[in-house]
């Protein structure tokens, strides 16, 4: 088990890997309504059929339900002297849904559970509603439910639902040796921003990188799109995750999960360029894309036979093949000078020291 140095503390994932010894999910047996449990971006359900009014539409019964939960807390995720209320709200609501994008679903519905102080009630609360109501519309959803409470800080965690095609979602688990991995936009981006905003570079020349961190763009139609979730279209990917830690954290979690290994070559990534007014920050565009958190891009994995099908840009989201799929454990990086290197996982962890 893996503890810091110090000793004794764990990391998120061990919390995690405790969490499912003590409340493991339910047998297919005695849980027919369940198809995947803890361990991926959402957990899917099956729809209880017997249940089903008969003036459901049929087509209802060729779907599944894509769940997930999210938790936005200040002082961990956001600062309130730093961040603007409405930016929160956006960004509190598109985060959750990118755990959908991940597994290529439609979203459809969220539940809002909000924490704050009274002095957050007025006017601040009014701008992260109109954040909030700015992404649902965007995304195309709607607001079923939630909770409320009064609490020294801010806490917010949002609940999302949507839909797949029975069969299609996409999960980490299915990655195997050969397959090409793949990225979607821009890496390190956010993670840019997030320094240029809390160093008060928010300058008109910075918005695009600061864009990034505060509006981050979640690629639904791409996911579905990978997942096959059109008329006769194949499932494209064998593996995918939405890089809301870092590459090198997202990708382990891929590697993990589907028990192989991954070698990654450096002179492909997308890496975000570090504006000239920045150099002073000696911000390593390598290592932003690497361990750089809150992209919200997917990361995913094609078998070689079905690499063809993946263009250069899909609706204007750039792609990029970037790696592979290796036998064995761990992910190697490979510079451009032929070094290698192992690449561990240094994304974003809350509970790293």
């Amino acid at each position: 088990m893996r503890t810091g140095k110090a000793g004794g503390f764990l990391f998120e994932a061990d919390i995690i890997g405790k969490i499912r010894r003590a409340l493991a999910s339910p047998a297919a047996s005695a849980a027919p309504w369940l198809r995947l449990g803890l361990g991926d971006d959402a957990a899917i359900l099956r729809p209880c059929l017997r249940q089903v009014a008969p003036r459901r539409p049929k087509h209802r019964a060729n779907r599944e339900w894509v769940l997930s939960c999210d938790a936005f807390l200040e002082g961990v995720h956001f600062r309130l002297d730093v961040h603007p209320a409405r930016d929160i709200g956006y960004k509190a609501l598109a985060r959750a849904v990118s755990d959908l994008a991940a597994m290529g679903g439609r979203p459809r519905f969220f539940l809002l559970n909000l924490a704050l102080p009274a002095s957050r009630t007025g006017e601040w609360l009014d701008d992260f509603l109109a954040g909030v109501r700015e992404a649902s519309r965007k995304l195309d959803m709607s607001v079923v439910g939630g909770d409320t409470s009064r609490f020294p800080q801010l806490a917010i965690n949002i609940t999302v639902g949507g839909e797949v095609p029975a069969g299609q979602a996409l999960t980490r688990s299915r990655a195997r040796p050969g397959d090409l991995i793949f990225v979607t936009g821009t890496l390190g981006a956010a993670q840019l921003g997030l320094e240029l905003h809390l160093r008060g570079l928010d300058r008109r020349s910075l918005r695009l990188a600061l864009a990034a961190h505060l509006h981050p763009s979640i690629h639904l139609n791409l996911g579905r799109w990978l997942s096959g979730d059109k008329p006769s279209g194949p499932k494209i990917a064998s593996a995918a995750i939405d890089t809301s830690d870092g590459l090198s954290t997202d990708l382990a979690h891929i590697c993990d999960s589907s028990g192989v290994g991954a070698q990654i070559l450096a002179g492909r990534l997308p890496m975000v360029r570090v504006p000239k007014e920045c150099k002073r920050l000696r911000l390593d565009p390598q290592q932003l894309a690497l361990h750089g958190g809150e992209d919200y891009q997917l990361l995913f994995t094609v078998r070689r036979g079905m690499a063809y099908q993946i263009p250069s840009q899909y609706q204007g989201v750039r792609i990029t093949h970037i790696g592979e799929i290796t036998r064995g454990a761990g992910i190697e990086i490979v510079q451009e000078n032929g070094r290698r290197e192992r690449l561990s996982p240094q994304g974003w962890d809350p509970f790293r020291k």
